[in-house]
Parts: structure tokens; C-alpha cells; sequence
């Protein structure tokens, strides 16, 4: 069945006509969606909800115009299924698609355009026929570096998500290819999910899940195992695992804005330790969600009196110095220098910010600054052992940095002497050859002339 075999025609007859030829797919069977299959797609996996889909459509109404077609502008369209960024029946239609299917979905207003319809193109109260090709979909990207991907089964209910610092109780089953290696219920801490051997990508995406829903996580080995491997579960170093949660119920944590200071205060020196609990066990990502959540508590806050605010910045400051250790150590120099930023703003003369900031801009390469700040070290401290290698090390890097560019560049000035060499060679053998051939050209005229001219 194509559109054009039916249209035009009138609402009573494209429903009678579409019930016939294909399947009513909303979920409460209200005859708001009808599917008719053009095309079979290839057998297996259809999109969840939130995966992001590429389709082809051409929309037309029932009279046969056509309103809209990405085939026309060579363009196809992206967007998240199931997350109310287009009508309710694509989400509802594209979840019933498998990869290359071609179907034809009818429309009904309150799934389509519903009573104020599209101006100059879709009149109030309109069904309308969408014409649609599913190209490809994949999981929702949760992290910037793609090392956390989420494909939702069952969508949870509400808008509220777990915080940091929120309780949690979730069903996890974890597989490794296909033999599962984890199947537990579990409450924990988000933030802490390592106190209850729950990998870290599990632990980021508490924060993008509602209560209810049960979603699959695909988790690179940065956010699973990582290079260690879990060996209790027989998972090796630098596995990709999936594992399946159930967000059963959760309890948040008081936001900032919700806690007057003093609560801050007493819950800052506990968080703190909790960091440097985890770093010290070398669990670098997990030190840094509680260094990052005293920074968000404390650094807008003043305190009353000196010594409250004395306390305030300290931890603070402290906080900042321990991120760029962080930072260091999971080779993030940015990141690291930034937070040495923010407590030279306040400390300009703080040795261990000035030491870290040397350190991570010597790991980038800008060997002249880490020579700045590791100066700058030894001016507060001249008895800086470490600083003091640094700085030779520094010195010592950049005087090799240079020789090995002036390495290259008289190779290149070398390789540009020879081109140009090899050019003027050729360049003198063509002069030579045209010489050549034009004197001879002369010689047979000559002789051309000599037989053309009377004796």
C-alpha cells in the first residue's frame, strides 16, 4: 500500500481503508496511530526510548498535498524517540520500526496537529499521513567522551531524578558479552557507588534516570573496570560491559539551596574524607564528585565573622588543590590548571597550586610557564627539592623541544634547497632542449628557403 493508491480521501474512509491494511499502534488501541508496513526492515533490534533515530518522511494531508518531505531537501531528520521532540505519532510510530522499514502512518489531530493544526500549511483538526523510512538509530550518549550509552526499556515515571548524595534503590544485572556476572539488588549512596563495587558509569547515570525506569547501560572500560578488571566477577582489564537497572525507588539529597550553612559545614568535613578515601585507593573519578560537591555547597557562601569565613575558604581552597591533584593523575592538565587558578585568585603565593599548575602545564608541553610557576615555588620555598627537579627537567625538555625543531626545520630548509635545486636543473634542461629544438627549426627553414629560392 502506498498513499498515493488512497488519497484523496476523507477521514471515515482513510481509517476504514488503513484498519484494513495495517495495525493500530498507540498504546491504549485508540485508533490514533495506524501503521501500514511498505517495506519489512531487518530483523532484530528497534529503537528505545531516547535512542537517537534518523528517519525520512514526506507528510502530506488527506486530500493529497503534500506539507513537508526530507527526501526533497536531501536531508534526514534526527531526534530522540520518546522524548516529546516531535509529534506523539512518530514516537509512537518509530518505536514500532525496525532499521530500514518503510511504512505509511495515519495521523489522527490529537497525535498529529491536534485542533490548532499548522498555519498556511495544516488546517485545525487535521489527519495527516506521514510517509517514513527508519535509516538508523543508536543509545542516547550520556558522557561527552561517549564512554556511557543508555537505551531506556521501560520509561520511569515523573520528572524528579536522583542527585548526588541521594539514596538509591535499584536491581542491576550486569553481563560481560553474554554471560551475566552481576545480578543483585542494591541501595547505595550516588557518588559512592564504589563502596558497593558498582562501576562508575552506573553511578553518573543515577542522575538522568526517573523512578520506575529500567534502561540498559553500555559502559567503556573508563567507566566499567577499567584497566584493572573486576577479577570476583571474572571480568578482565579494559572491558566493555552492558549492564541492566531498574531504578526502583530513590530518596534525594538537600540540594545547596536547601541547607542554611551550618548544615553545610557539618556534612563538608565528612564528604571531604570520603574523597580522600578514594583517592588514596586510587579511585580518582570517585574523589572528584566529592571535591566537586563541597566547591558547590561553600563557594558563593561567606560565613558571619572571620573565623567562619576563614573556615569556608579553606575548604574551598582545599577542595580546589585536591581536584587538580585529581586531575593530574587522570591526565586531564586543563582541568587541573583551572583549579590552581582558582585558589592562586585568592593565594597567589600557594605552593602547592603553583606547584601543580607547573606540573600539569609541563605535561602539556609549555615548558615556559611550568618554568614560571616552578620559580615561583622555590621563591616561597627555596628548599622545594621537588620543584627545583622540575624546573631542571623543564629546562632540560625544552632545550631538547628546540633542538629537535631546529632538526626539522633544517631538514625542511634542506629538502626546500634540494626541490630547488632538482627545479633549476630541470628548468636549464627544458631551456636547453628548447634551445635546441628552435635551432634546429631555424636549420630546416633555412634550408626550406634555400630550395624555394631560384639558383
Amino acid at each position: 500500500m502506498t498513499t498515493d493508491q488512497f488519497l484523496p480521501m476523507d477521514d471515515k474512509s482513510a481509517t476504514a481503508v488503513f484498519a484494513a491494511n495495517g495495525i493500530d499502534v498507540t498504546p491504549r488501541k485508540d485508533q490514533g496511530v495506524f501503521k501500514v508496513v511498505r517495506r519489512q526492515g531487518l530483523d532484530g533490534d528497534r529503537p528505545m526510548i531516547g535512542d537517537k533515530v534518523t528517519v525520512h518522511y514526506t507528510g502530506k494531508l488527506l486530500t493529497g498535498k503534500k506539507f513537508d518531505c526530507s527526501w526533497e531537501r536531501k536531508e534526514p531528520f534526527c531526534f530522540n524517540v520518546g522524548k516529546g521532540q516531535v509529534l506523539k505519532a512518530w514516537d509512537i510510530g518509530v518505536l514500532s520500526m525496525q532499521r530500514g522499514e518503510v511504512c505509511t502512518l495515519l495521523c489522527k489531530p490529537d497525535y498529529a496537529y491536534g485542533p490548532t493544526g499548522n498555519p498556511d500549511k495544516i488546517p485545525p483538526n487535521s489527519s495527516v499521513v506521514f510517509e517514513m523510512e527508519l535509516l538508523n538509530f543508536e543509545g542516547e550518549i550520556l558522557t561527552a567522551d561517549g564512554g556511557i550509552m543508555r537505551r531506556i526499556k521501560v520509561k520511569g515515571e515523573g520528572y524528579s531524578n536522583p542527585n548526588d548524595g541521594a539514596t538509591v534503590d535499584v536491581h542491576l544485572e550486569g553481563r560481560c558479552g553474554d554471560r551475566l556476572f552481576d545480578c543483585r539488588d542494591v541501595s547505595f549512596i550516588v557518588g559512592q557507588g564504589e563502596d558497593k563495587g558498582i562501576p562508575l558509569g552506573v553511578d553518573r547515570a543515577m542522575d538522568k534516570m526517573q523512578r520506575g525506569e529500567c534502561c540498559l547501560l553500555y559502559l567503556k572500560p573508563k567507566y566499567g573496570f577499567g584497566s584493572e578488571g573486576k577479577p570476583e566477577y571474572k571480568v578482565g582489564p579494559d572491558k566493555e560491559i552492558v549492564y541492566e537497572v531498574t531504578l526502583k525507588n530513590f530518596k534525594r539529597a538537600k540540594e545547596s539551596w536547601e541547607m542554611d550553612l551550618n548544615e553545610k559545614l557539618d556534612l563538608v568535613s565528612g564528604v571531604k574524607t570520603k574523597g580522600n578515601q578514594y583517592f588514596k585507593a586510587g579511585r580518582h573519578h570517585q574523589a572528584v564528585i566529592q571535591y566537586q560537591r563541597i566547591i558547590s555547597w561553600l563557594e558563593l557562601e561567606c560565613g558571619t565573622g572571620m573565623e567562619q569565613h576563614k573556615k569556608i575558604q579553606d575548604y574551598v581552597l582545599t577542595a580546589h588543590l585536591n581536584l587538580a591533584l585529581c586531575f593530574l593523575r587522570l591526565k586531564e592538565f586543563s582541568q587541573a590548571v583551572d583549579n590552581c587558578n582558582k585558589v592562586i585568585e585568592h593565594d597567589e603565593s600557594n605552593e602547592k597550586a603553583l606547584y601543580r599548575r607547573g606540573e600539569a602545564r609541563l605535561r602539556r608541553n609549555e615548558y615556559n610557564l611550568a618554568i614560571v610557576d616552578f620559580q615561583k615555588v622555590l621563591e616561597v620555598n627555596p628548599s622545594n627539592r621537588a620543584a627545583r627537579a622540575q624546573l631542571s627537567s623543564c629546562q632540560r625538555k625544552m632545550k631538547e623541544h628546540q633542538e629537535q625543531e631546529k632538526k626539522i626545520y633544517a631538514n625542511m630548509f634542506q629538502k626546500f634547497a634540494e626541490r630547488d635545486s632538482k627545479t633549476g636543473r630541470m628548468k636549464r634542461r627544458k631551456d636547453e632542449s628548447t634551445r635546441g629544438s628552435m635551432n634546429g627549426d631555424v636549420g630546416i627553414k633555412r634550408r626550406r628557403r634555400s630550395q624555394d629560392c631560384p639558383s
